[in-house]
């Protein structure tokens, strides 16, 4: 048969069709795809607002997360690193699944899907939860809202910065680990999407690594404690190499955050533990660059659910745990009427005294002054620049010269004491400094009812050791809040009376 000629409008129509296909359509399907696969920006959302408090985003993934299976395979790879197992060795607190087994991820952390990875990172739980026991033997109880006092934030930070800088933070360990905890990873994620990954996690931080190595040169904090606002002066690029001796090693204890609204209303009282601050938003901003969050990053709308739950959430009972001697401390409240209330409230739900929220100044109060000393008129005056142009631009920062009296509430859980945590119970702080101990031993969870904190006499403990603190050590001082004025010349039986009334708060 003749072969028949294909019209030349029809050959046309066929380039044309093969042309669009190859320019138009593949390249959007790839895009479509693409989108699909690396697009997107989901948290995990939890409805119970503990939940959300413990595990719940803050926006700190988008820059600083860790993706997720990285996050999981690290405390292997470089578990010799490590204190001990896993990153339950540096505090951070693990729940059950209602099956027994432990959740993969501990308190304190938040998943997101970001650029096609489910990435991980620390929320404000990490600071702000911890656990209590009657006995060694006995469970914990985890209680949301309370100082993070098993919490080593300095070793959690020094972890990842000399696992960055270990060969064994490579591909060739890391993927490995990742499929033997039995990671579903696709040939994109197995041979492109992870190894890029792992080569950018290293280098994001190691640059950290080179912007924090004031952190090896200052003492330990122990668990429960943060150099805050000298890890701030890095966002400003401060020269922390040439910091006067006076503001350095300034750690402080993680403070409790249960009934914020008191503290707002009827008249906002001054916040963090030198009162710099009158607004809690701000305050919660400010904090929120603690768990990775910048301010175009900062998810507003989830920040704004846990500053919902800490205005009314209150601490537990004392009694959920121990019983309280009610006439002993029925004799003990109009001692802490007299000597307390006037900086500290009414009582632990009555936050009402002339003083309370108020700045006292230094000389008064003879506390360590390292923390008063770190925060400086000029990081104030840096912090107002800090979101520039947003709607709630930072404006109420200011240096003090002085620490804030505090209300009291759930103080039985917020051991050790004073803004530093160097006094180990409150009837330690009833003593004068000299009588106070000069070391201690701190992260234990098990809790002394008598004295009023956590035993602190035992270097270890089923074998695990605990934090020696030496009062001696800068930023560790243990004085101050002495004298008649602070019940420290009070005979035994009224500073027993004041402890056991103190324990209805």
């Amino acid at each position: 048969m003749p072969h028949r000629a294909v019209p030349p409008t029809h050959r046309w129509k066929r380039r044309f069709l093969i042309l669009f296909a190859l320019t138009v359509v593949l390249p959007a399907t790839v895009v479509l795809w693409l989108v699909g696969r690396f697009g997107g920006d989901s948290p995990v959302d939890y409805a119970d607002p503990v939940e959300h408090f413990k595990y719940g985003s803050t926006g700190g993934e988008h820059e600083m997360g860790f993706p997720y299976w990285i996050w999981r395979a690290l405390p292997e790879v470089c578990g010799h690193l490590l204190p001990g197992k896993g990153y339950a060795s540096l505090g951070m607190l693990y729940e059950t699944n209602p099956d027994g087994s432990l959740k993969d991820l501990p308190v304190g952390t938040s998943k997101r899907r970001y650029q096609g990875v489910d990435r991980v990172f620390v929320n404000c739980a990490v600071c702000h939860t911890s656990t209590v026991r009657t006995a060694p033997d006995q469970p914990p109880l985890l209680v949301a809202g309370m100082p993070a006092a098993l919490f080593n934030m300095q070793g959690f930070e020094t972890f990842f910065f000399n696992c960055a800088a270990d060969p064994k933070f490579s591909k060739e360990y890391l993927i490995p680990e990742i499929q033997r905890q039995g990671a579903d990873l696709d040939l994109l994620d197995r041979y492109v999407v992870y190894p890029l990954a792992i080569g950018i996690m290293r280098d994001r931080v190691l640059a950290l690594k080179g912007r924090f190595d004031w952190v090896y040169r200052q003492q330990p904090w122990g668990p429960g404690r943060v150099d805050t606002f000298n890890s701030a002066k890095v966002i400003f690029n401060f020269p922390m190499d040439h910091l006067p001796p006076e503001e350095f090693d300034a750690p402080a204890d993680f403070p409790s955050i249960w009934l914020q609204r008191p503290r707002r209303e009827p008249r906002p009282m001054e916040l963090h533990w030198d009162g710099n601050n009158t607004d809690m938003t701000e305050r919660n901003k400010s904090a929120a660059f603690g768990t990775g969050t910048t301010p175009p990053t900062l998810d507003v709308h989830r920040i704004r659910r846990v500053e919902e739950w800490i205005l009314e959430t209150e601490p537990p009972p004392f009694t959920r745990l121990f019983p309280v001697d009610a006439a002993l401390a029925a004799r003990g409240a109009p001692i802490y009427k007299e000597y307390c209330a006037d900086c500290h409230g009414a009582s632990g739900r009555d936050f009402s005294g002339d003083q309370v929220g108020r700045v006292t100044p230094l000389a008064q109060i003879g506390t360590d002054r390292r923390r008063l000393d770190s925060y400086t008129y000029t990081l104030a005056v840096n912090q107002a620049t800090l979101y520039a142009d947003y709607p709630w631009r930072f404006t109420q920062f200011r240096k003090t010269h002085g620490y804030a009296n505090m209300p009291l509430d759930g103080i039985w859980l917020r051991a050790p004491y004073l803004h530093n945590g160097s006094v180990p119970s409150l009837r330690d702080l009833l003593e004068p400094a000299a009588r106070r101990p000069a070391v201690f031993w701190r992260g234990n969870d098990v809790f002394d009812p008598v004295k009023v904190g956590f035993v602190s006499n035992l270097p270890e403990a089923g074998g695990k050791p605990f934090f020696r603190f030496d009062t001696t050590q800068p930023g560790n001082g243990n004085g101050g809040h002495e004298g008649r004025a602070y019940g420290t010349e009070l005979p035994a039986d009224d500073k027993a009376a004041l402890v056991e009334f103190l324990k209805t708060f």
